[in-house]
């Protein structure tokens, strides 16, 4: 389709075309191994499925056209794109980082890669000047989360990517959060965005995969090689659910990013509620920044009860009721999480603690359910 088409009908269309064997216009699920050769060498584009599988290929195409890239990756989950990410520096290299991040990702970091010689600046990156004092000759790699997990902070990717390119580095967003329904980081100069797209891109909480984007052609090739390479690859039927997802990403977003709203305007009036972090608050920080490079502000938010303490947080998590206590965030149902204890317990507790994740925090992925079953839920929970 040569048209370029608007955002909604992207998430349909873009990418996509009837199945060339007999017309399907889902993409099948090519549940295969390997394919036939006439002769060696001669086949239509596939030889193995660790290298590429049509309704991967379907999926990488979907992706590419919503955030307006050139090229898409799909990979066995979000961990495995970061992971081929940093495989692309050598012993010595740097790389800046949010200080506020997901576990998982400060986990890889520090624990795999900081043995084989990556050095790795947690900043907090509110302010882009405090990045700028950590760039050097040997900086490769700018990592952003925005808004970030869990602490929801805002990090203006225009003034970070001019700094990356300055200084010849490149600007890595993980775009989780947001999606890109809600913000599109390549067009504000990044040069790959990283999606654990078993959140809200999938969205339905059965599937896990990530994806990367691109525009230059040798990044794509580089980060392919590497990707054939250790074989991070997703299953055809991962690709199938993902794809199917993002197909309602335009109608699920918009409730999210409503839901997310009342429910923080709620918690911020709640008398026993000491803090919210929402990036729509316009208290919030960088509450500007935000409304700059966010079409909304989305359906993630965390809060502290009055007090912080432990025992009063957990009383809360476990007397939820609509709200699932669980990890992950993104699909369609209402969750809530204890970060301290679960999505960031692999972060020393002096670490977390100095960001901003301290043992009285609650992070909620706000569904799509009736928003005022969502609040009652929270009402008696919160007592």
């Amino acid at each position: 389709m040569a048209k370029k088409l608007r955002f909604n009908s992207a998430t349909i269309h873009g990418g996509q075309q009837p199945d060339k064997a007999y017309g399907s216009v889902m993409p099948p699920i090519y549940q295969t191994s390997t394919y036939a050769q006439t002769t060696p060498g001669a086949h239509k584009g596939y030889e193995y499925s660790r290298t590429h599988n049509p309704t991967r290929t379907a999926l990488e195409r979907s992706i590419a056209s919503i955030e307006n890239a050139k090229h898409g990756l799909a990979f066995a989950s979000g961990m495995a794109a970061m992971d081929t990410i940093l495989k692309l520096f050598q012993p010595g290299d740097e790389i800046i980082s949010t200080d506020d991040l997901y576990g998982g990702s400060y986990r890889l970091m520090t624990q795999i890669f900081e043995k084989y010689g990556l050095k790795i600046h947690f900043v907090n990156m509110e302010n882009p000047d405090t990045v700028a004092q950590f760039l050097n000759d040997k900086t490769r790699l700018i990592w952003i989360e925005t808004p970030t997990n869990p602490m929801m902070k805002v990090v203006d990717i225009r003034a970070i990517a001019a700094l990356g390119k300055d200084h010849n580095a490149l600007v890595a967003v993980d775009n989780t959060f947001a999606s890109p329904y809600l913000q599109q980081p390549l067009d504000l100069g990044a040069d790959i965005v990283l999606h654990s797209a078993t959140k809200y891109l999938a969205g339905h909480s059965d599937t896990v995969l990530g994806l990367l984007v691109v525009n230059d052609d040798a990044l794509q090739e580089k980060l392919a090689f590497i990707q054939n390479s250790g074989g991070a690859v997703p299953g055809p039927m991962d690709c199938f659910l993902t794809l199917r997802g993002i197909k309602t990403l335009h109608l699920r977003m918009p409730r999210h990013c409503e839901n997310g709203a009342a429910v923080a305007i709620y918690l911020q009036h709640h008398p026993k509620i000491e803090k919210v972090y929402w990036p729509g608050l316009v208290d919030h920080p960088n509450h500007e920044v935000a409304k700059k490079q966010m079409n909304a502000f989305g359906g993630m938010l965390s809060f502290v009860p009055q007090g912080g303490d432990l025992k009063t947080t957990i009383n809360i998590v476990e007397n939820l009721e609509l709200f699932t206590l669980a990890e992950s965030l993104g699909g369609v149902e209402s969750l809530a999480g204890h970060p301290a204890s679960m999505t960031h317990a692999s972060i020393p507790k002096a670490v977390r603690e100095k960001s901003g994740v301290v043992d009285g925090l609650i992070r909620l992925s706000v569904g799509i359910e009736d928003v005022q079953d969502l609040i009652e839920d929270l009402d008696q929970a919160i007592g």
